[in-house]
């Protein structure tokens, strides 16, 4: 049986997830209409991904007899400077997920919940995959530096990253 502090934090945490979710559907929108099909497959791959994470963290909410209840969420934003613009805030994003788990971990901690602590720890993996993960493609975006035909050669890599990781989901 969670704690009510540990179900409040986790339900937090699942309106974290989904609007993760709905900050990547609204880069990935903005990157289909700017012409990086590439990164809109890859950022709707995400989109998909943290949607995936929401519900896995409400299972876990309700196996352990509490009530996920679902909160009202904010709206994303819909216009990005650039592509570049789109991956650092990605990143930005990333790192402020990891520290709301690392919250949650303290929190499992805290009140000794050791089956939600081992629970956590697929998330935490999950996160320095993440951001990992988002670092490289804004590296990629320091070789190209200014270069057109970088960004060309960039989209069509998030399509093959996005490829590659829908092969390994299925």
């Amino acid at each position: 049986m969670l704690t009510d502090k540990l179900e409040k934090a986790i339900i937090d945490q699942i309106k974290a997830e989904e609007e993760s979710s709905r900050l990547y559907l609204s880069m990935a929108s903005w990157c289909e209409v700017s012409g990086y099909a590439g990164a809109a497959e890859f950022l709707y791959d995400h989109a998909t991904e943290e949607r995936e994470h929401a519900l896995k963290l409400l299972a876990y909410v309700n196996d352990r007899g509490g009530h996920a209840k679902v909160l009202s969420l904010e709206e994303p934003p819909a216009e990005f400077k650039s592509l570049q613009a789109v991956f650092q805030q990605v990143l930005d994003h990333e790192i402020m997920v990891t520290g709301l788990i690392n919250n949650l971990v303290g929190i499992s901690m805290d009140e000794k919940d050791f089956t939600t602590h081992n629970f956590l720890q697929w998330f935490v993996t999950e996160q320095i995959e993440e951001e990992s993960l988002a670092r490289g493609i804004l590296d990629k975006f320091k070789l190209a530096e200014g270069d057109k035909g970088g960004l060309f050669h960039i989209d069509k890599e998030l399509s093959g990253l996005a490829a590659a990781e829908a092969a390994e989901g299925a």
